[in-house]
């Protein structure tokens, strides 16, 4: 027989009971962290304000009251997106406004001022042994925050310990080495690090080609949305013209399969795809470099194809410099700065002909 249960009400279900107070709860988390997650009720709200941080974990199905304000990471994100900031300082702004909180017992920004973000720069220069350019990438992300989001503007900050900024070399590769390290790579990965070295491109400028930025017949590349939302024209380079055009038509059959299966969606940049509805599935705008695997948007069932993940190419380089026997830090980014291309920009490029070089047609130099 079983044992018989306690069928005693609970005090707290009982109508008109009243639940005894909790305990109050710990803190979330030590302002040591570097990634915190900050719940929509840790963070009171200052007085006339009903700001919030909001949570990390998906919100609840019940309507705000009426009225209400957006929380402060939403009103951060908007004020982020209304400027065309772009998803990555998003992301940077939002965490470095989130550790700043922490680091002053979860206090709202608008009960802070100008000596809590003195305290907090200083801490990450005395103790957190920062660089400068991380210690400047906080102080913006501050400012942004008081300026466009509590519409406030920071005063004299005093005496910031700030990190000296040095002057560094980057790392760059001989033609020798650049030679070792490609020839350890294939397929598209090898035509990737190509054009990073070859036409000077960024891993994300690399990644981000479609079909129509590359002219194959004028030997350049059309680089749109770079470093700071501008565009840019780069050669490219003779000993990749090829393998890039057979790369093309491959991608191409991809392409034309999937469109007979039904798919072949691309996403398009802004709003270009309710100004051509039909843009998406044309051939100019697809990734140069796609992924292997169809995405799927859960939200409307379509199926397409983004470009390859950054971290692909970056693993294949990283294995290539390892065995290839390089002692150098070299990445993606190093192929960059060892490559003509960079030279010719500032203009001490080592193995220039007599008589300079002519841009972007004659691009053999590059190779010599």
């Amino acid at each position: 027989m079983g044992l018989a249960r306690d069928r005693s009400p609970d005090p707290g279900r009982v109508r008109g009971a009243v639940r005894p107070p909790l305990s109050p709860r710990p803190p979330l988390c030590s302002p040591a962290r570097s990634e915190p997650r900050v719940s929509s009720g840790s963070l009171g709200d200052p007085p006339g304000s009903r700001d919030a941080i909001p949570a990390s974990t998906p919100p609840s199905t019940a309507s705000p009251p009426s009225g209400r304000q957006p929380k402060l990471l939403d009103r951060l994100r908007e004020a982020l997106r209304s400027r065309h900031y772009s998803p990555r300082t998003e992301h940077t702004y939002c965490h470095w406004v989130k550790r700043f909180i922490f680091f002053h017992n979860v206090r709202h920004p608008a009960e802070m001022g100008e000596p809590e973000v003195n305290a907090f720069l200083t801490f990450l220069a005395m103790k957190g042994k920062v660089s400068a350019s991380t210690q400047n990438q906080a102080l913006s992300a501050l400012l942004f925050l008081y300026r466009y989001v509590l519409d406030r503007l920071l005063g004299q900050l005093g005496e910031v310990v700030r990190a000296r900024n040095p002057h560094r070399l980057p790392v760059v590769l001989t033609r020798q080495e650049v030679r070792a390290v490609l020839s350890r790579l294939e397929g598209d990965k090898w035509l990737m690090a190509s054009l990073m070295y070859g036409a000077g491109l960024r891993l994300a400028e690399c990644l981000r080609l479609r079909v129509q930025d590359v002219d194959l017949e004028a030997n350049q590349i059309l680089v749109r949305d770079g470093k700071g939302f501008r565009d840019r024209l780069t050669m490219l380079p003779e000993a990749v013209k090829g393998p890039l055009a057979d790369h093309l038509e491959n991608v191409k059959r991809i392409h034309t399969r999937d469109v007979a299966d039904g798919y072949g969606r691309v996403a398009l940049p802004d709003a270009l795809a309710r100004k051509y509805p039909k843009a998406a599935w044309e051939w100019r705008w697809q990734h140069v470099f796609p992924q292997e695997h169809r995405w799927v948007n859960a939200r409307a069932g379509e199926q397409g194809r983004y470009h390859m993940d950054e971290s692909l190419i970056q693993r294949a380089v990283k294995v290539a410099v390892h065995s290839a026997g390089i002692a150098k830090h070299a990445t993606c980014h190093t192929l960059r700065h060892s490559g003509v291309y960079p030279a010719l920009v500032r203009g001490d490029a080592p193995h220039l002909p007599r008589g300079g070089i002519r841009y972007p047609d004659h691009t053999g130099v590059a190779r010599s």
